[in-house]
């Protein structure tokens, strides 16, 4: 069986770790770029055999470190403005906190039918507009309407199901304040760590984190947003609009291929 750690109820064979560790660097890597991590982080967790709770719980406390370490990176850079969002942050942790915790009581499969369609749409538009992003425009919508509306509904939205959270508040800033491409990516960053902080509190007070497990991860997650978001700053929207048109078409195709599976699954 090998050396194994105790965390919580369940034990882990050593050799999980540095595969933990590789899979937070690469998901590290690409969520600070142009979001989507969840997709590589989230089946690691179900592999090595975590309950979907927990793996969803130890899932946040590593995308945390990344999120962090991206927003870090970008605010030192002088993208973002921890002030002028601030509003932002503070209606997105209230938002996270009401779909955190609306989902242990409500099914969220309502939305993985929903969410494919808006992200496919985020594609075609970018493709048919491919000038988007490439520079600051004029906004149309003021900031403190647009962090209350948006903080709120994305930050429910990242609490309550997640996947193309980052893809959705990137849109968004580009189209309602007029953002670039980077500098949208940036300030995602920021509201990403707000509602991965805020569901994390609520996963710890349940008791749904493997603390070890996932701090193996965070470690990698940390290191890889570092890089990713030194990329970013160094080349700019050319760099990042490839990645987040990936990014974003694969979120689609697994949130359509779990829609239809657990759909042919059901049929008796």
């Amino acid at each position: 069986m090998g050396i194994m750690f105790e965390m919580s109820t369940q034990s882990f064979p050593l050799w999980t770790f540095p595969i933990l560790f590789a899979t937070g660097l690469i998901a590290g890597f690409v969520d600070s770029i142009a979001g989507g991590g969840g997709l590589i982080t989230l089946p690691v967790w179900l592999s090595v055999g975590m309950p979907p709770q927990y793996a969803l719980g130890t899932n946040k406390l590593q995308a945390t470190f990344g999120s962090g370490s991206a927003a870090w990176h970008y605010t030192r850079a002088g993208i973002v403005s921890l002030r002028e969002c601030s509003l932002g942050v503070f209606f997105t942790l209230i938002g996270a906190a009401a779909g955190t915790v609306l989902v242990q009581k409500l099914d969220p499969s309502f939305l993985k039918r929903f969410i494919p369609v808006l992200l496919l749409g985020i594609v075609a538009y970018i493709i048919f507009k491919p000038r988007i992003g490439d520079k600051d425009v004029h906004p149309r919508i003021s900031n403190k309407p647009f962090y209350i509306i948006f903080g709120l509904v994305l930050g429910f939205y990242d609490g309550f199901f997640g996947p193309g959270a980052g893809s959705l508040w990137t849109m968004a800033l580009m189209l309602g304040l007029g953002f670039n491409l980077t500098k949208a990516t940036a300030y995602t960053k920021v509201m990403n760590l707000a509602s991965n902080a805020c569901s994390l509190i609520f996963f710890a007070s349940a008791g749904h984190i493997y603390y070890l497990a996932g701090l193996s991860m965070g470690l990698g997650q940390l290191l890889g947003a570092r890089v990713g978001s030194h990329m970013v700053v160094r080349k700019g929207t050319g760099f990042i609009r490839p990645i987040f048109i990936s990014m974003v078409l694969a979120i689609t195709i697994k949130l359509l291929y779990d829609s239809f599976h657990n759909f042919s699954s059901s049929k008796p």
